[in-house]
Protein backbone atom coordinates (compact mmCIF):
# COMPACT_ATOMS: atom_id res chain seq x y z
CA UNK A 1 0.00 0.00 0.00
CA UNK A 2 1.40 3.66 -1.00
CA UNK A 3 1.29 5.75 2.06
CA UNK A 4 1.55 8.55 -0.74
CA UNK A 5 -2.04 7.59 -1.88
CA UNK A 6 -4.18 9.52 0.58
CA UNK A 7 -1.36 12.13 1.84
CA UNK A 8 -3.11 15.73 2.37
CA UNK A 9 -6.23 14.31 2.22
CA UNK A 10 -9.09 13.91 4.10
CA UNK A 11 -11.50 10.29 4.72
CA UNK A 12 -14.83 10.99 6.22
CA UNK A 13 -16.29 7.88 7.89
CA UNK A 14 -19.89 7.11 8.77
CA UNK A 15 -20.00 4.76 11.92
CA UNK A 16 -16.08 4.92 12.65
CA UNK A 17 -16.98 3.24 15.98
CA UNK A 18 -18.78 0.12 14.15
CA UNK A 19 -17.09 -3.36 13.29
CA UNK A 20 -16.53 -2.35 9.67
CA UNK A 21 -15.43 1.55 10.56
CA UNK A 22 -12.45 0.75 12.86
CA UNK A 23 -10.82 -1.65 9.96
CA UNK A 24 -11.43 0.87 7.46
CA UNK A 25 -10.28 3.45 9.68
CA UNK A 26 -7.24 1.64 9.87
CA UNK A 27 -6.98 0.94 5.89
CA UNK A 28 -6.98 4.78 5.20
CA UNK A 29 -5.09 5.90 8.06
CA UNK A 30 -2.22 3.42 6.50
CA UNK A 31 -2.76 5.06 2.85
CA UNK A 32 -1.90 8.49 4.34
CA UNK A 33 -5.16 9.81 4.99
CA UNK A 34 -6.28 12.00 7.56
CA UNK A 35 -9.29 10.18 8.70
CA UNK A 36 -12.36 11.79 10.63
CA UNK A 37 -15.88 9.65 10.95
CA UNK A 38 -19.30 10.22 13.14
CA UNK A 39 -19.86 8.00 16.09
CA UNK A 40 -23.88 7.05 17.92
CA UNK A 41 -24.64 10.37 20.31
CA UNK A 42 -24.43 8.99 23.76
CA UNK A 43 -20.57 7.61 22.85
CA UNK A 44 -17.67 10.21 24.06
CA UNK A 45 -16.23 11.39 20.95
CA UNK A 46 -12.24 10.85 20.28
CA UNK A 47 -10.06 12.96 18.37
CA UNK A 48 -11.56 13.92 14.67
CA UNK A 49 -14.87 11.69 16.14
CA UNK A 50 -18.55 13.74 15.71
CA UNK A 51 -21.36 11.72 17.91
CA UNK A 52 -24.21 12.98 15.56
CA UNK A 53 -27.25 10.92 14.31
CA UNK A 54 -27.70 10.76 11.17
CA UNK A 55 -31.37 12.15 11.03
CA UNK A 56 -29.81 15.21 12.43
CA UNK A 57 -29.66 17.53 9.44
CA UNK A 58 -28.05 20.16 10.57
CA UNK A 59 -25.74 18.78 12.74
CA UNK A 60 -24.39 16.41 9.95
CA UNK A 61 -24.08 19.16 7.50
CA UNK A 62 -21.70 21.14 10.09
CA UNK A 63 -19.96 18.12 10.51
CA UNK A 64 -19.01 18.15 6.50
CA UNK A 65 -18.83 21.94 6.41
CA UNK A 66 -16.03 21.28 9.34
CA UNK A 67 -14.19 17.98 7.78
CA UNK A 68 -14.10 19.14 4.24
CA UNK A 69 -13.46 15.35 3.40
CA UNK A 70 -11.89 14.35 0.20
CA UNK A 71 -13.41 11.09 0.35
CA UNK A 72 -16.64 9.90 2.23
CA UNK A 73 -17.33 5.91 3.16
CA UNK A 74 -20.76 5.72 4.25
CA UNK A 75 -20.98 3.14 6.63
CA UNK A 76 -23.15 3.64 9.55
CA UNK A 77 -26.89 1.79 9.32
CA UNK A 78 -28.79 -0.02 10.99
CA UNK A 79 -27.10 -3.91 9.97
CA UNK A 80 -28.67 -6.25 11.82
CA UNK A 81 -31.36 -8.20 9.69
CA UNK A 82 -33.57 -9.02 13.10
CA UNK A 83 -33.34 -5.55 14.16
CA UNK A 84 -36.67 -5.08 16.29
CA UNK A 85 -37.44 -1.16 15.43
CA UNK A 86 -38.70 -1.78 11.51
CA UNK A 87 -39.31 2.23 11.42
CA UNK A 88 -35.84 3.29 12.46
CA UNK A 89 -34.33 0.74 10.12
CA UNK A 90 -35.94 3.15 7.06
CA UNK A 91 -35.69 6.38 9.15
CA UNK A 92 -31.44 5.51 9.55
CA UNK A 93 -30.77 3.75 6.37
CA UNK A 94 -32.89 6.08 3.36
CA UNK A 95 -33.56 9.13 5.31
CA UNK A 96 -30.40 8.93 7.25
CA UNK A 97 -28.18 8.51 3.83
CA UNK A 98 -29.91 10.91 1.86
CA UNK A 99 -29.26 13.80 4.85
CA UNK A 100 -25.41 13.05 4.50
CA UNK A 101 -25.79 13.43 0.53
CA UNK A 102 -27.68 16.41 0.97
CA UNK A 103 -25.05 18.02 2.88
CA UNK A 104 -21.93 16.74 1.08
CA UNK A 105 -23.84 18.13 -2.45
CA UNK A 106 -24.20 21.68 -0.37
CA UNK A 107 -20.56 21.57 0.37
CA UNK A 108 -18.22 24.20 -0.69
CA UNK A 109 -15.11 21.24 -1.16
CA UNK A 110 -16.68 18.50 -3.16
CA UNK A 111 -15.41 15.14 -2.35
CA UNK A 112 -13.54 12.98 -5.19
CA UNK A 113 -15.51 9.75 -4.42
CA UNK A 114 -18.54 8.96 -2.13
CA UNK A 115 -18.52 5.03 -1.38
CA UNK A 116 -22.25 4.32 -0.20
CA UNK A 117 -22.65 0.62 1.58
CA UNK A 118 -25.70 -1.29 0.61
CA UNK A 119 -25.92 -5.62 1.13
CA UNK A 120 -26.16 -8.31 -1.37
CA UNK A 121 -28.82 -8.89 1.06
CA UNK A 122 -31.08 -6.75 -1.45
CA UNK A 123 -30.60 -9.99 -4.11
CA UNK A 124 -33.04 -12.16 -1.87
CA UNK A 125 -33.76 -15.98 -2.72
CA UNK A 126 -32.83 -15.64 -6.23
CA UNK A 127 -31.87 -18.93 -7.95
CA UNK A 128 -29.22 -17.70 -9.53
CA UNK A 129 -26.10 -19.82 -8.60
CA UNK A 130 -23.47 -17.08 -8.92
CA UNK A 131 -24.95 -13.60 -8.13
CA UNK A 132 -23.46 -10.93 -10.55
CA UNK A 133 -24.55 -7.20 -9.77
CA UNK A 134 -26.94 -6.91 -12.77
CA UNK A 135 -28.87 -10.14 -10.99
CA UNK A 136 -32.42 -8.15 -10.30
CA UNK A 137 -33.69 -7.67 -6.79
CA UNK A 138 -35.79 -9.10 -4.65
CA UNK A 139 -35.25 -8.42 -0.95
CA UNK A 140 -36.96 -10.59 1.37
CA UNK A 141 -37.05 -8.69 4.61
CA UNK A 142 -37.20 -4.72 5.83
CA UNK A 143 -33.47 -4.47 6.36
CA UNK A 144 -32.92 -5.70 2.22
CA UNK A 145 -35.62 -3.15 1.18
CA UNK A 146 -34.32 -0.27 3.19
CA UNK A 147 -30.65 -0.74 1.16
CA UNK A 148 -32.53 -1.32 -1.79
CA UNK A 149 -34.77 1.75 -1.33
CA UNK A 150 -31.29 4.05 -0.57
CA UNK A 151 -29.46 2.72 -3.60
CA UNK A 152 -32.70 4.21 -5.16
CA UNK A 153 -32.81 7.38 -3.36
CA UNK A 154 -28.76 7.47 -3.84
CA UNK A 155 -29.26 7.32 -7.81
CA UNK A 156 -30.85 11.69 -7.29
CA UNK A 157 -27.85 12.67 -6.44
CA UNK A 158 -25.34 10.82 -8.87
CA UNK A 159 -25.59 14.47 -11.03
CA UNK A 160 -24.20 16.12 -7.87
CA UNK A 161 -21.79 13.73 -6.32
CA UNK A 162 -19.61 10.83 -7.25
CA UNK A 163 -20.96 7.80 -5.76
CA UNK A 164 -20.02 4.12 -5.45
CA UNK A 165 -22.83 1.73 -4.56
CA UNK A 166 -21.01 -1.24 -2.37
CA UNK A 167 -22.76 -4.57 -2.10
CA UNK A 168 -20.79 -6.30 0.58
CA UNK A 169 -22.05 -10.33 0.99
CA UNK A 170 -22.03 -11.96 4.57
CA UNK A 171 -18.20 -10.93 5.98
CA UNK A 172 -16.53 -11.59 9.32
CA UNK A 173 -14.04 -10.98 12.09
CA UNK A 174 -12.32 -9.91 15.72
CA UNK A 175 -15.15 -7.63 16.66
CA UNK A 176 -18.43 -8.38 15.24
CA UNK A 177 -21.36 -9.12 17.61
CA UNK A 178 -22.47 -12.04 18.98
CA UNK A 179 -26.05 -11.11 17.14
CA UNK A 180 -24.26 -12.68 13.85
CA UNK A 181 -23.67 -16.51 12.85
CA UNK A 182 -19.90 -16.73 12.68
CA UNK A 183 -19.28 -14.76 16.18
CA UNK A 184 -21.47 -16.60 17.39
CA UNK A 185 -20.08 -20.23 16.92
CA UNK A 186 -16.25 -18.87 17.62
CA UNK A 187 -17.88 -17.11 21.03
CA UNK A 188 -18.93 -20.37 21.91
CA UNK A 189 -16.04 -22.75 21.05
CA UNK A 190 -13.83 -19.91 22.66
CA UNK A 191 -15.87 -20.27 26.08
CA UNK A 192 -15.34 -24.02 25.63
CA UNK A 193 -19.43 -24.52 25.26
CA UNK A 194 -20.69 -28.23 25.00
CA UNK A 195 -23.68 -27.03 23.12
CA UNK A 196 -25.11 -24.81 20.75
CA UNK A 197 -28.56 -23.40 19.16
CA UNK A 198 -28.70 -22.62 15.17
CA UNK A 199 -31.32 -21.71 12.98
CA UNK A 200 -30.95 -23.52 9.52
CA UNK A 201 -28.28 -25.23 9.05
CA UNK A 202 -28.80 -25.73 5.28
CA UNK A 203 -27.36 -22.22 4.28
CA UNK A 204 -24.31 -21.31 2.39
CA UNK A 205 -22.66 -17.97 2.25
CA UNK A 206 -20.09 -15.99 0.71
CA UNK A 207 -18.00 -15.25 3.94
CA UNK A 208 -15.06 -12.36 3.34
CA UNK A 209 -12.50 -10.84 6.13
CA UNK A 210 -13.40 -7.93 6.93
CA UNK A 211 -9.70 -7.12 6.41
CA UNK A 212 -10.26 -7.62 2.37
CA UNK A 213 -13.70 -5.92 2.73
CA UNK A 214 -11.59 -3.10 4.24
CA UNK A 215 -8.98 -3.14 1.31
CA UNK A 216 -11.81 -3.05 -1.30
CA UNK A 217 -13.16 -0.02 0.09
CA UNK A 218 -9.81 1.79 0.62
CA UNK A 219 -8.94 0.70 -3.09
CA UNK A 220 -12.09 1.72 -4.79
CA UNK A 221 -12.53 5.39 -3.00
CA UNK A 222 -9.10 5.87 -4.71
CA UNK A 223 -9.90 4.15 -8.01
CA UNK A 224 -11.15 7.23 -9.99
CA UNK A 225 -13.42 7.48 -12.85
CA UNK A 226 -13.34 3.71 -13.26
CA UNK A 227 -15.22 3.06 -9.77
CA UNK A 228 -17.56 6.47 -10.11
CA UNK A 229 -21.63 5.52 -10.89
CA UNK A 230 -20.59 1.96 -10.13
CA UNK A 231 -22.36 -0.81 -7.72
CA UNK A 232 -20.09 -3.83 -7.05
CA UNK A 233 -20.37 -6.50 -5.15
CA UNK A 234 -17.92 -7.65 -2.47
CA UNK A 235 -17.39 -11.10 -2.06
CA UNK A 236 -14.83 -14.04 -1.77
CA UNK A 237 -17.00 -16.05 -4.69
CA UNK A 238 -16.77 -19.23 -2.52
CA UNK A 239 -19.57 -20.47 -0.35
CA UNK A 240 -19.03 -22.33 2.63
CA UNK A 241 -22.18 -23.86 4.52
CA UNK A 242 -23.05 -23.73 8.60
CA UNK A 243 -21.86 -27.45 8.55
CA UNK A 244 -18.65 -26.40 7.06
CA UNK A 245 -17.83 -23.72 9.24
CA UNK A 246 -18.47 -25.51 12.66
CA UNK A 247 -16.28 -28.44 11.08
CA UNK A 248 -13.62 -25.91 10.90
CA UNK A 249 -14.13 -24.41 13.99
CA UNK A 250 -13.93 -27.78 15.57
CA UNK A 251 -11.04 -28.43 14.18
CA UNK A 252 -9.33 -25.09 15.50
CA UNK A 253 -10.81 -25.92 19.11
CA UNK A 254 -9.98 -29.56 19.15
CA UNK A 255 -13.46 -30.57 19.85
CA UNK A 256 -16.81 -31.10 17.99
CA UNK A 257 -20.03 -29.02 19.58
CA UNK A 258 -23.48 -30.50 19.47
CA UNK A 259 -25.72 -28.50 17.56
CA UNK A 260 -29.41 -28.03 18.63
CA UNK A 261 -31.52 -26.91 15.58
CA UNK A 262 -33.92 -24.42 17.59
CA UNK A 263 -37.38 -22.88 15.25
CA UNK A 264 -36.48 -19.92 16.44
CA UNK A 265 -33.76 -18.86 14.96
CA UNK A 266 -34.88 -20.43 11.87
CA UNK A 267 -35.92 -17.06 9.93
CA UNK A 268 -39.14 -16.80 8.00
CA UNK A 269 -38.09 -16.16 3.98
CA UNK A 270 -34.59 -17.53 4.79
CA UNK A 271 -32.26 -16.92 2.05
CA UNK A 272 -30.48 -20.61 1.20
CA UNK A 273 -27.84 -19.83 -1.06
CA UNK A 274 -25.90 -16.51 -1.22
CA UNK A 275 -22.67 -16.17 -3.63
CA UNK A 276 -21.16 -13.58 -4.93
CA UNK A 277 -19.60 -12.60 -8.46
CA UNK A 278 -16.31 -10.44 -7.87
CA UNK A 279 -15.10 -9.73 -11.48
CA UNK A 280 -16.46 -6.44 -11.58
CA UNK A 281 -14.57 -5.20 -8.44
CA UNK A 282 -11.09 -7.51 -9.48
CA UNK A 283 -11.68 -5.25 -12.95
CA UNK A 284 -11.41 -2.31 -11.01
CA UNK A 285 -9.19 -2.55 -7.63
CA UNK A 286 -7.19 -5.37 -9.05
CA UNK A 287 -7.27 -8.96 -7.21
CA UNK A 288 -8.32 -9.20 -3.50
CA UNK A 289 -6.08 -10.28 -0.69
CA UNK A 290 -7.18 -14.31 -0.50
CA UNK A 291 -7.68 -14.82 3.25
CA UNK A 292 -9.31 -18.25 4.05
CA UNK A 293 -12.34 -18.53 5.68
CA UNK A 294 -10.55 -20.99 8.26
CA UNK A 295 -7.69 -17.85 8.52
CA UNK A 296 -10.15 -16.10 9.29
CA UNK A 297 -11.89 -18.36 12.00
CA UNK A 298 -8.28 -18.86 13.61
CA UNK A 299 -7.69 -15.24 14.12
CA UNK A 300 -11.43 -14.63 15.72
CA UNK A 301 -10.12 -17.87 18.03
CA UNK A 302 -7.25 -16.57 18.89
CA UNK A 303 -8.09 -13.10 20.11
Amino acid sequence: MMAAEGMGKRALVTGLSGFTGRYVEQELRAAGYQVYGTITPGHAPGERQFAVDLNDRAGLAAVVAQVRPDVVAHLAAIAFVGHGDVEQIYRVNVAGTRNLLEALAAAEHQPSAVLLASSANIYGNTDVGVIGEDVPAAPANDYAVSKLAMEYMARLWRDKLPLIVVRPFNYTGVGQHENFLLPKIVGHFRRRAADIELGNLHVWRDFSDVRTVAHSYRRLLAAGPAAIGQTFNICSGQAWSLGEALAMMADIAGYPINVHVNPAFVRANEVVRLVGDNARLQAVIGPLPTLPLADTLRWMYSA
